[in-house]
């Protein structure tokens, strides 16, 4: 089987992808992070020289004389020509937002965050909805949902329908909670946590090691996500900093504390 293109692609400037980590930081740590300057962060750690700029100035280019949905959807579906990469879903551009922006193709939730952010500047509230397996955009008050992937609305009988399809669960298992909005960490998390399976599925290294390390700057990190992050390193022969990094977060984390411990004395082990 060929190669995916993407696969050939060179791995991030170390410097560069850890100045990116180090903004996204920044913003988590404001306690609002603005979700397209954040996105456009996640997108530097592939890209470091990706102008923010030029991609700001897009979203905006993107909203004039946009006034409802309606329009919203025409501009960016029909006469921009976004729309979902069915061919090659898996591709880390289409979690990209610089990317989805220059090559209009991209999954639900990078096209999700240019619908919410088109639409913000075009004075339309749009929420972010965090369904399992397929990420949705519902206008703020409405029985509505979009999918960004597509550009369709559906109401709750397609939600459900889109949620079997998506997660191969039974409808029994569809809640109408799973609609509620979530908040920007949540989507931010949701994007590396794409990214972080990409990589990882692709053994690219490098590009895994950033995105666990931007990971580390919203809540609830794991056990499970540290051991990984850790051994991003180890794989590479840093044995003694993925042993040092486990037990620093061992402290910061009684209840992983033993996992942590554990692969840590094997890292060091790797020293003898």
């Amino acid at each position: 089987m060929p190669d995916d293109p993407a696969d050939r692609t060179p791995p991030p400037d170390p410097q560069g992808s850890a100045a990116a980590v180090a903004r996204f930081g920044g913003l988590v740590a404001t306690g609002r992070p603005p979700l397209d300057r954040a996105a456009l962060e996640i997108a530097r750690i592939a890209r470091p020289d990706a102008d923010v700029s030029a991609a700001l100035a897009e979203l905006d280019r993107l909203a004039a004389g946009v006034t409802s949905v309606d329009d919203l959807v025409v501009r960016l579906y029909s006469e921009e020509g976004f729309r979902g990469n069915s061919e090659n879903y898996y591709d880390p551009r289409n979690s990209s937002l610089v990317e989805v922006l220059e090559r209009r193709v991209g999954i639900p939730i990078s096209l999700a965050v240019v619908v919410i952010e088109v639409g913000r500047r075009a004075g339309l509230t749009l929420e972010p909805v965090g369904l399992p397996g397929h990420f949705l955009v519902r206008p703020a008050g409405s029985v509505w949902h979009l999918d960004p992937f597509t550009g369709t609305l559906l109401d709750e009988a397609d939600c459900r329908a889109l949620f079997v399809a998506a997660t191969g669960a039974s409808g029994a298992g569809f809640r109408p909670e799973l609609l509620e909005p979530i908040g920007v960490e949540s989507v931010l998390l949701r994007m590396l946590t794409n990214l972080r399976f990409v990589h990882r599925a692709a053994g690219r290294l490098p590009e895994l090691q950033r995105v666990l390390e931007a990971r580390l700057h919203l809540p609830g990190v794991s056990g499970e996500e540290l051991v990984e992050l850790a051994a991003t390193f180890g794989h590479r022969g840093e044995y003694l900093h993925a042993a040092r990094m486990l037990e620093a977060w061992a402290e910061r984390r009684p209840r992983a504390a033993a996992l942590l411990a554990r692969h840590a004395r094997a890292w060091r082990a790797h020293l003898n």
